[in-house]
């Protein structure tokens, strides 16, 4: 299996989204990611050496990480926001 499943993600989308026809912003966007990021940690706590895998999540931290840096400049209630609901940057 590849990523999370499609039924994880529409649920996401459908938490996070702005408006109705949201797909594409910045909260939906690291949503995601979170999502992806918590499954891949699940993975690599049972498959150590799976390194791909590793490097992998890594990317999607900074990837995430970018969003949350752009986020914070444009809007900051909505980063303070989002990073609440999500449990992230304690």
């Amino acid at each position: 299996m590849r990523g999370i499943p499609q039924e994880t993600k529409k649920k996401v989308i459908e938490s996070y989204k702005v408006h109705s026809q949201d797909t594409g912003s910045p909260e939906v966007q690291v949503a995601i990611f979170t999502e992806r990021i918590n499954h891949l940690t699940g993975h690599l706590k049972s498959h150590a050496k799976d390194f791909t895998s590793r490097r992998g999540l890594i990317v999607m931290v900074g990837k995430r990480a970018a969003l949350l840096k752009y986020l914070i400049r444009k809007d900051k209630s909505r980063y303070q926001t989002l990073i609440k609901r999500l449990g992230i940057r304690k």
